[in-house]
């Protein structure tokens, strides 16, 4: 089938067209040479079957035909500057156009299209604009469509603003007119096929090897476990690192509004939430996720963000034996983190009175862990807390590691300290009853970073 596609012959054009067609396409610019030819290859071949034919061998015979229709154009381009042409090409036909360098770059975090004129990019938690333009806002929009068709999902005027993912697992946000009044904007946040690991982390100063070790007798011990933090700070990273951690001989149920969670263990039921149709009907949300999940028999809950009522769902899933549950949450503290959730448990509508809801917090969630940002792009664990019950009406914590700031180097290198405070904490019994006692030197940490 690939050889009854691609195997046709170019026409030479005649010597005064070529001359014509060479000045024109030489005013109009790259761009639309790159569009000229894109649309000569729909004229002459079946893009849909080629799409059903991603091969390598077929990639390879398309990219000698572009080659082909290079040559056409009588533009003068160098050897390099064919070959770059030709693979922009190829982009569009397979892959999302001018963005595919951008995702096929493992330094790059953040993919962030600023309307069809500007797009930026985040490495080592640092923004930088690209070079990376499209032709106009059409074609801005044709690479969302491809992009957010291939995960069943729409967006147009009637619908202007949809959450997808690609194949690999990276979430894509998208918005457009009329709520976004320059043009259409699309944010990419990357999640790589080789997602980071605990010792990556260790590595970068994310936090220490007794840190870690904690947190990791923590999910062992089937505690439950908040982390929280603000927008790229690393939660969803660090809730792969710790669920990597809970034994492969339980079954783990994930739940999130875009999958994007990337567990290694084989006993894995993932659920995802379902935005509403054309008619605004069939929605399914978390809440109704989690209210299922709870009867398909889990060991272990992960839900990717609490975001509204399905909180208080997950709050009587922990107090009524389903523990080991981990969850992150957007919240700039510990104590952010506990009245976030009180108040999206109250978006339930079940009128529980407040200091019922505490007690209900206080006795689910064991520990909470606070990651952030830093001003040089490094994301850092700033706390280590645990919840102690309640005194009063007020909800009791302790912080058993933290993150001390000290300024900054000479680089703009974020300075500071991680250190223990010397608590020793309650659920140490609640680990030593699972046979994973809390070694005291854990919790004797100074470690400048």
């Amino acid at each position: 089938m690939a050889e009854s596609v691609l195997n046709f012959a170019v026409p030479p054009r005649p010597l005064m067209e070529r001359k014509d067609r060479a000045s024109q396409i030489l005013s109009k610019g790259a761009q639309d040479l790159k569009s000229s030819i894109h649309r000569e290859l729909i004229k002459r071949l079946d893009l849909d079957k080629l799409m059903l034919l991603p091969d390598e061998r077929t990639k390879q015979q398309l990219l000698g035909v572009i080659r082909q229709l290079i040559g056409q154009q009588e533009v003068p381009l160098s050897a390099l500057e064919c070959d770059a042409l030709a693979r922009e090409v190829m982009d569009e036909v397979f892959g999302f156009g001018p963005l595919e360098p951008l995702l096929q770059d493992p330094t790059v975090n953040d993919i962030l299209v600023n309307t069809y004129k500007t797009v930026y990019v985040e490495r080592n938690g640092v923004l930088e604009e690209t070079k990376v333009v499209f032709k106009d806002n059409v074609h801005l929009m044709h690479i969302i469509d491809k992009i957010v068709s291939a995960v069943g999902r729409r967006v147009d005027e009637s619908s202007p603003m949809v959450d997808a993912r690609l194949p690999d697992g990276s979430r894509v946000n998208v918005i457009v007119p009329p709520l976004a009044v320059d043009g259409p904007i699309l944010s990419i946040r990357r999640f790589g096929s080789s997602p980071l690991t605990a010792q990556d982390l260790l590595v970068k100063g994310a936090y220490t090897a007794e840190m870690l070790e904690v947190m990791k007798k923590a999910v062992q011990a089937r505690l439950n476990i908040v982390v929280s933090g603000g927008t790229g700070a690393g939660k969803t990273t660090l809730l792969n690192i710790l669920s990597g951690f809970i034994s492969e001989r339980e079954r783990i149920v994930t739940i999130e509004d875009s999958a994007e969670l990337q567990l290694k263990q084989k006993h894995v039921v993932r659920l995802e939430c379902r935005p509403p149709n054309v008619e605004g009907k069939g929605a399914v949300h978390q809440r109704e996720l989690v209210i299922n999940a709870l009867r398909m028999r889990p060991d272990r809950i992960v839900i990717g963000e609490v975001r509204g009522g399905e909180a208080l769902d997950m709050l009587q899933a922990m107090n009524t034996g389903h523990d080991g549950s981990v969850t992150t949450i957007h919240a700039n503290s510990p104590r952010d983190a506990l009245s976030r959730i009180e108040t999206m448990a109250l978006m339930a509508n079940l009128s529980l009175p407040e200091n019922a809801l505490r007690q209900q917090i206080s006795s689910a969630i064991q520990i909470i862990v606070q990651v952030s940002r830093m001003s040089d792009g490094s994301r850092r664990v700033t706390h280590i807390t645990e919840v102690t019950g309640t005194s009063g009406d007020v909800i009791s914590l302790q912080d058993i590691f933290l993150f001390e700031k000290k300024g900054l180097g000479p680089n703009g290198k974020v300075l500071g300290r991680f250190h223990s405070t010397g608590i020793v904490p309650k659920f140490a019994e609640k680990l030593k009853d699972a046979g994973i006692p809390l070694e005291m030197n854990l919790l004797e940490v100074s470690q400048e970073v």
